[in-house]
């Protein structure tokens, strides 16, 4: 049996994959902890969809405006805090479009309208400065996030705790 998008907690995952994340195989992983929560969701998990950009959020919009089908977009910004890579009308249209979550190495802006997006959004900070159309990017790429690696298929999972990606969907504990 497997868990639903919010019937997890990444501490009891921690708990059940403490073997596989000290073997340090990639099956398990947790991010650091420095993503702040923005959007409406504060738990969300799903597979992941992946997109390296930099100061340019055209890859970002193209996927949340395309069917999202529970998945969670994992957005490699390269730690940019000059530009934000989310706001409120893609998040509006990430929630919409049935994503569960935005993660964005990177900034997002307009804090109020991403609280009332039904959608989970993380982002290191907060910056109003938008985004310039300069370099389009890759979707679907291996990305490396606060030095994690995270490819499109894995599975994250996200709650007030932490942020766990693995490479398979978590079993119910």
């Amino acid at each position: 049996m497997s868990t639903t998008p919010t019937d997890f907690s990444t501490c009891d995952l921690c708990d059940a994959h403490k073997a596989a994340f000290a073997a340090g195989d990639g099956a398990f992983r947790v991010l650091p902890p420095v993503f702040a929560s923005y959007g409406g969701r504060a738990k969300f998990s799903g597979p992941v969809l992946t997109v390296q950009c930099f100061e340019d959020n055209s890859p970002v919009k193209a996927a949340l405006e395309s069917p999202g089908q529970g998945r969670v977009l994992v957005v490699d910004g390269g730690g940019s805090l000059r530009r934000a890579l989310i706001g409120g009308n893609i998040a509006a249209a990430a929630a919409k479009n049935g994503w569960a979550g935005v993660l964005i190495d990177g900034a997002a802006r307009d804090k109020a309208e991403l609280a009332a997006a039904d959608v989970g959004v993380r982002a290191l900070a907060l910056l109003p400065m938008p985004t310039e159309r300069k370099a389009p990017g890759q979707t679907g790429v291996p990305v490396r996030i606060q030095g994690v690696w995270v490819r499109s298929g894995d599975w994250l999972y996200a709650d007030e705790d932490g942020i766990v990606v693995m490479s398979a969907r978590a079993a119910s504990a």
